[in-house]
């Protein structure tokens, strides 16, 4: 075992409950890459999905526009602001503020077995999905986009046709999605340390205070 792979196994672990279609969890995770960099030590993270559009899924899966989801043009007016002024704050440049057309369901269906299957090459692709999305307007809901995204990340060929024609993808999403709300999580980006939390794209010095209580 390397150094590095040491120092990985040792370090302490940081929870992250996000969906690609938020906004606010790429800019959170901007705010973390800030954070990991600032530190001297190595600090993990453990993302576990979250269906940002319960409300509006189908049985089957797909979305239902036509669902009532308590949120009217003033609420997507100020969250856009809010998403252009910590983009600025944080230096992050976006393709748009809000994605309502697109849906992260199969991306995150490919992301948890990654995970899962392949570790080495999670971090990768689950990064370039939020870039894809949020920097380059690609639509993440393509399987074609998908796989071009794996094969950059390093993903065996075939693999996200292979794991979207598998229900059981689906299934452990759908219980990745049950222990998110069973954990009590009820929006995203949230970050778990321990027993304590913060929620939102919060900034580095916030995130700091989370991990090392200072």
């Amino acid at each position: 075992m390397s150094e590095t792979e040491a120092e990985a196994e040792t370090a302490p672990t940081l929870r992250v409950y996000a969906d690609y279609v938020c906004p606010f969890c790429y800019l959170g995770y901007a705010s973390l890459s800030e954070y990991r960099e600032e530190r001297s030590e190595p600090l993990a993270t453990d993302w576990h999905p979250f269906d940002l559009r319960a409300s509006e899924r189908r049985p089957d899966g797909t979305i239902d526009h036509s669902v009532d989801n308590g949120k009217d043009e003033a609420y997507y007016e100020e969250a856009k602001r809010n998403v252009r002024r910590l983009a600025e704050e944080y230096d992050v440049e976006m393709a748009g503020e809000l994605r309502k057309d697109v849906d992260s369901y199969d991306a995150q269906r490919v992301a948890l077995r990654a995970s899962e299957e392949h570790p080495a090459a999670f971090e990768a692709f689950h990064g370039a999905v939020f870039e894809a999305l949020w920097q380059d307007d690609r639509d993440i809901d393509d399987p074609a986009v998908l796989a071009d995204l794996a094969a950059g990340a390093g993903l065996p060929d075939g693999f996200v046709a292979e794991t979207l024609a598998d229900d059981d993808s689906a299934t452990r999403l759908e219980a990745a999605f049950e222990d998110a709300r069973e954990s009590g999580i009820t929006g995203v980006p949230t970050f778990v340390y321990d027993d304590y939390a913060a929620r939102g794209a919060v900034p580095p010095e916030q995130l700091r205070r989370l991990v090392e209580g200072a």
